[in-house]
């Protein structure tokens, strides 16, 4: 009877090591597994932040379609100027200005055109993927708009944004320490996930982790 005793005790003494262990060691790893998908999906913002850039220098506005970003990427250009030469104080003193120097072939300013992909990125980058929120089995699409936002002073300015729910970025982590997450967010007033951008402000397409 006693060695029986000794038995569950024993057993019992396992399992409260055990949760006690679980306890701490799986905030630990839902943290971890955080960082290193916020990590991915924020490189992948920001590289959504950085077309979106140069999609308005071209057609003056940004889009709220990925897949119209993606087709921008492929088959669009940009402009790029090649520079040679610069007025130097030499220069500056025979009063030769950058337009007069510009005429006198003393530096060479040379406009051309870029593909978007190459500009931007490497000729392998997988553009497809763009759209997708990283790290995740099923695909999962960034949700996107723009819009045309007006100041207090009258002046109408065009902006976007992009973001992730933490349902997505974190599917498959522990679900209860995700719903706290959430919450923590909300009570703060701040969106639960991550997001670059604005569809209610100028903000100079800030990320929210920034």
């Amino acid at each position: 009877m006693r060695t029986v005793l000794q038995i569950i005790l024993f057993i019992v003494a396992l399992g409260l090591a055990y949760l006690i262990y679980s306890s701490i060691q799986k905030p630990l790893d839902f943290d971890k597994a955080k960082t290193e998908r916020y990590n991915a999906v924020i490189e992948k913002l920001k590289d959504i932040r950085r077309v979106q850039v140069e999609y308005k220098n071209v057609y003056g506005r940004y889009t709220g379609s990925m897949d119209t970003l993606i087709n921008f990427i492929k088959y669009d250009s940009v402009k790029t100027v090649f520079k040679r030469g610069m007025v130097t104080d030499s220069m500056i003193e025979k009063g030769i200005d950058e337009k007069k120097a510009l005429k006198l072939g003393l530096i060479i300013r040379d406009t051309s055109k870029q593909n978007v992909l190459t500009y931007l990125f490497t000729k392998d980058y997988p553009v497809d993927d763009l759209k997708y929120v990283p790290n995740i089995d099923e695909k999962v699409e960034f949700h996107m708009g723009s819009t045309i936002y007006t100041t207090g002073s009258g002046i109408k300015v065009p902006i976007f944004e992009a973001k992730a729910h933490n349902n997505n970025i974190l599917k498959g982590l522990d679900e209860q320490l995700i719903i706290n997450l959430n919450d923590e967010r909300r009570v703060l007033g701040k969106y639960p996930g991550l997001s670059v951008g604005s569809l209610t402000e100028a903000n100079n397409n800030a990320g929210n982790w920034e």
